[in-house]
């Protein structure tokens, strides 16, 4: 087992146990607030091309999906009130430590992606799927306000495709190639940061 697999295991048990009483209180707030259960599953790709269910505290309305993967603005009118404070806080990603802890994620790295956009990489864009995607990572914190950018565009779905997508990747890649302990402990100390704020 590596370093950075052995950080993973280690802050995602420890973050669950600390934050176990507000993960419940969201868990409650998000059953109760609107039907469709507490938790989102959704099929992402993960490190060499290997489908996992990223789990996420669910922050829109059942059956949204069906009406597009993209969420456009933040107040995209599929997501609940309860989700939406999840969403701008970034709260609703915490799920994903159970995912770092069974070894789909790590706490750090590029985000993964849905497969029918993973379908359009380039050769080298795939590189970033030789290391396990991420809850934060470099383009993570470039793009927190992604869906705020997208809610401008004319066609949401052209924009995110041809103009964020490849920068994301961009931001992956070089992630993927100056990858270190480091730059990883920058990465979550910015990550804090930016949810407190």
């Amino acid at each position: 087992m590596g370093i950075k697999r052995a950080f993973d295991i280690v802050f995602a048990f420890v973050a669950l146990v600390i934050l176990s009483p507000l993960l419940l209180v969201f868990t409650l707030a998000v059953a109760f607030s609107s039907p469709g259960g507490a938790f989102f599953r959704q099929v992402r790709v993960g490190r060499n091309g290997r489908e996992f269910r990223l789990l996420k505290f669910r922050s829109m309305r059942p059956g949204s999906e069906a009406k597009g993967q993209l969420t456009i603005g933040g107040r995209d009118p599929r997501i609940t009130p309860v989700g939406y404070f999840l969403r701008r806080t970034k709260l609703d990603e915490l799920p994903q430590l159970w995912n770092v802890l069974v070894g789909d994620m790590s706490i750090v790295g590029p985000r993964p992606e849905v497969p029918r956009y993973v379908a359009l990489y380039t050769p080298e864009q795939r590189r970033v799927l030789s290391v396990r995607p991420g809850i934060t990572g470099m383009a993570s914190l470039d793009y927190v306000d992604e869906n705020d950018l997208l809610a401008k565009a004319a066609d949401p779905e052209r924009t995110y495709i041809e103009q964020v997508m490849p920068a994301k990747l961009a931001l992956d890649l070089r992630y993927v190639r100056e990858r270190s302990m480091a730059l990883d402990l920058r990465i979550i100390a910015a990550t804090l940061k930016l949810i407190f704020r």
